[in-house]
């Protein structure tokens, strides 16, 4: 007899302990729980961390995520009020606060990203929509841009800011709030929505570039002739400066000649006067330096015989064959 009970024992022990595991389950501290029967939600959701008990085999346990999801949206091309095409690309944080809610509208996270993607965008785009390009763009309002000082009175818009009345914060939290609204009816908290890059479309890019390279040649063009005048007005001073270095050269060299003739002329002067012998033969000395700078071998001199120069020819003996001074 208890050779034939201890068989059946065993296998009322090993179907205790199956029953038991089917009824148990544990929460973690990142989840929350939804018991479902028969496909429907029966109950709270359980956020309690711990182990707990269900109807064994006839419910099952949804685990859902309790902790801060991310969502990232896919860069889209979108225009601005003006017409102007940009690439947005977006992101955000997330979380399931009413698990019940979201199970049954959307029961798992890639159907939740899925209606994000849809919300998120389509109000991001709306909100694009609506604002100029430098609302997008900016970030506050009033605020002071650093100009350079030689661009003050640069062509066009260089260095300057076009002012903004909203700035890119607060059409974030538009997004935020009209978005938010949405989604709390699938039992998501959205808790932050932000723009992780702008960028302008391929065509308008091109123009943007072609724009900022015609504004920095104007630049350069305007740099270049201011510079090619500061060097023409530096070239004037150089010239002007170097004749007038160059005259008063002159005339300090004309003036130190003049003091060295009137010298020279003083020194001759005491050297040969100091007898009528001295004076004769100095004015003899000067008559003939200056018929060497007067005469060469093909000048040929006309004088009168009263002439001063001729004087002292007239007492100088001539060869035989030289022809007679006239």
């Amino acid at each position: 007899m208890k050779r034939a009970f201890l068989p059946l024992a065993v296998l009322l022990l090993l179907l205790a302990s199956f029953v038991g595991l089917s009824s148990a389950y544990t929460v973690s501290e990142t989840e929350q729980i939804i018991i479902t029967q028969f496909g429907k939600p029966v109950g709270d959701p359980i956020s309690d961390a711990g182990l707990h008990f269900k109807t064994p085999f006839i419910q099952e346990v949804t685990r859902i995520e309790k902790r801060i999801l991310e969502w990232d949206g896919r860069p889209n091309e979108m225009p601005t009020k003006d017409k102007t095409y940009i690439v947005v690309d977006t992101f955000g944080r997330w979380r399931i606060n009413d698990a019940k809610q979201f199970f049954l509208r959307l029961r798992d996270e890639r159907s939740a990203q899925s209606r994000l993607d849809d919300i998120l965008g389509s109000e991001t785009r709306n909100a694009i929509a609506k604002h100029e390009l430098i609302e997008v763009i900016r970030t506050t309002k009033d605020r002071e841009p650093d100009v350079d000082a030689t661009l003050v009175d640069a062509p066009g818009n260089i260095g300057m800011l076009y002012p903004i009345t909203l700035g890119r914060a607060v059409i974030e939290h538009e997004i935020f709030e009209k978005a938010a609204s949405k989604l709390n009816d699938f039992g998501i908290e959205l808790l932050d929505v932000r723009f992780k890059r702008i960028n302008y479309n391929e065509s308008v890019r091109m123009r943007i570039f072609e724009r900022m390279i015609s504004e920095r040649q104007q630049i350069a063009e305007r740099f270049r002739s201011e510079g090619a005048g500061e060097a023409a007005k530096i070239m004037g001073r150089s010239e002007r400066d170097l004749l007038q270095i160059e005259s008063e050269a002159y005339k300090t060299v004309q003036q130190i000649h003049g003091v060295a003739d009137a010298k020279a002329t003083e020194i001759y002067a005491s050297a040969y006067n100091q007898s009528d012998e001295s004076v004769d033969f100095y004015e003899f000395i000067m008559t003939m330096e200056s018929y060497q700078e007067m005469l060469d071998k093909d000048s040929t001199l006309i004088l009168t015989t009263g002439s001063d120069i001729f004087r002292f020819l007239k007492h100088v003996d001539r060869p035989n064959n030289a022809p007679a001074a006239r």
